[in-house]
């Protein structure tokens, strides 16, 4: 299973639409984003700078899940590559378990160079017990996200599972709060940003580079999409293994 997953990176970071829209993007948007508000404060005293880096890297984590698993496994099934995949010693456990981990450590990337760019173009400095405790946080809150992109790949031919990653990944990000503030939503949309996982991911976040504890609320949210998400993925992935 460590070649496998080896494998499945190697690929992903041979993709040059992975590289751009994945990895690229979310830094782009951070220094977009940080050199207009950057210096702005909230209520708590937190800099916008801070806010922002923790909101694109969710951003990125999110993309980097979606688009390193719905593709992908769309577009395996369609090759025939799973019904290979099931003649090998390999156990059919084994198979998906190997798509989460790659996708976990491909959220690697995006989320490292976010919070690089925030250090060098924006100054930002968190303690080192912070720094310990955010990136771990956003690393395992990610798997809701990797079960998304999993479910979407069994589910769909890999032309509209690519199209759906996308949406996925916007509108996660939009109806999330990760691009605007939610305070400037309508009444009505705010109860369904409080609602999505993305919100709870970043929402994680943010209360600990203010110094404070991940919301009880947001973990269990970002928990009960896991576990829902999850077992969607898995009797998807089971049907999809049925009809290779």
């Amino acid at each position: 299973m460590p070649n496998y997953v080896k494998i499945e990176i190697l690929r992903m970071l041979r993709n040059r639409r992975y590289i751009i829209f994945v990895v690229g993007f979310p830094v782009v948007f951070y220094l977009i984003f940080s050199g207009i508000w950057g210096a702005q404060t909230d209520s708590g005293g937190v800099r916008a700078a801070v806010v922002l880096m923790v909101s694109m890297a969710a951003y990125g984590a999110i993309a980097a899940c979606l688009m390193s698993t719905a593709v992908p496994w769309a577009q395996e099934r369609q090759s025939g590559w799973l019904r290979q995949l099931q003649v090998t010693p390999l156990p059919g456990w084994a198979i998906i378990v190997t798509k989460l981990i790659a996708s976990l450590l491909l959220v690697l990337p995006s989320m490292v160079l976010v919070c690089l760019a925030a250090v060098l173009t924006q100054g930002v400095r968190l303690p080192v017990g912070e720094w310990l405790v955010l990136i771990p946080a956003l690393w395992i809150g990610a798997v809701p996200f990797a079960a998304l992109g999993l479910l979407l790949g069994s589910l769909l031919p890999a032309d509209a599972a690519q199209s759906a990653a996308m949406i996925s990944t916007f509108g996660l990000a939009i109806l999330g709060g990760l691009w605007f503030p939610v305070e400037i939503m309508p009444e009505a949309m705010q109860s369904v940003v409080h609602a999505m996982p993305s919100f709870s991911y970043a929402d994680i976040g943010q209360h600990l580079v203010a110094g404070g504890a991940a919301p009880p609320s947001a973990v269990l949210t970002v928990v009960a999409w896991a576990a829902v998400l999850g077992t969607a993925a898995v009797f998807a992935y089971r049907r999809a293994l049925a009809r290779a």
